[in-house]
């Protein structure tokens, strides 16, 4: 379900972080390696990025396959940013479609995707709306199980919690309230990276100061290191720190978290 990926280094164009690499997040639109859940990205994607001086991001995000639009490529090769955010989205079922359904999602100075799904939506997560401030789910952009986890996040960054903290603190909830599903969620806002590894694969990259984290590896290059089920990353250029989170799997590949 979906395959997201962040950048954080020098200036480099989106066309040579996204759609380059030889099995990068362009081509997992329609050839993923490592999916486990789904075999084809085509209900839209997005790209937000970081031009400088401007702390709030630029998005461009559509509902159709990434490999059907020539005008992001077009974009893509005269575009340069020393931080951004991808996805290509494969939707859940009962779930909006459309542009506003596809990440990343944006906030202020914050960029999130979730690669994943929750079980049993939307039904699942009625009483978490108890758990967040009045007004915020008026806020949401879209009818998604995505969505509203990324409003759970939002919640705790706005209460102060660093970002690996607030990406840990939304699984915690999920799992007091016994929501179970997959969880990989990815968070930056131009100067860190966070990311969760809880369902599916996630990996990461760095070298000198470059950094990044994504579903999976772009190219076949040995320095890609992967991410254990159950792990919170928190990445900046040149420094990854990998931390577990209390996990458990389900059979059938969901997490449960105790």
């Amino acid at each position: 379900m979906c395959r997201h990926l962040a950048y954080l280094g020098p200036a480099a164009t989106l066309r040579s972080v996204i759609i380059e690499p030889s099995h990068g997040l362009y081509r997992q639109g329609w050839a993923p390696r490592l999916q486990r859940h789904g075999t084809v990205n085509a209900d839209g994607f997005g790209v937000g990025w970081y031009c400088d001086g401007d702390p709030e991001p630029a998005r461009y995000r559509r509902a159709e396959p990434i490999w059907a639009d020539e005008s992001f490529a077009d974009v893509a090769r005269v575009t340069s940013a020393g931080a951004m955010l991808a996805a290509v989205r494969c939707a859940t079922a009962g779930t909006d479609l459309g542009p506003a359904a596809v990440a990343p999602y944006r906030s202020g100075r914050w960029l999130f995707s979730h690669n994943g799904v929750i079980d049993g939506w939307p039904g699942s997560v009625a009483g978490l709306a108890g758990t967040l401030p009045a007004g915020a789910l008026l806020e949401l952009e879209t009818r998604t199980d995505s969505a509203l986890l990324w409003a759970l996040v939002l919640h705790r960054l706005r209460l102060g919690l660093a970002p690996a903290d607030a990406l840990a603190d939304t699984i915690s909830a999920l799992a007091d309230m016994s929501v179970s599903g997959r969880f990989n969620l990815l968070l930056t806002d131009g100067q860190v990276i966070a990311a969760t590894a809880a369902g599916d694969t996630l990996y990461y990259r760095h070298r000198g100061d470059t950094v990044v984290v994504a579903s999976e590896p772009g190219n076949d290059e040995p320095d890609w290191a992967e991410v254990p089920d159950g792990s919170v990353v928190t990445a900046v250029p040149g420094h990854v720190d990998v931390d577990p989170l209390t996990l458990i799997a389900n059979p059938d590949g969901r997490i449960a978290i105790h």
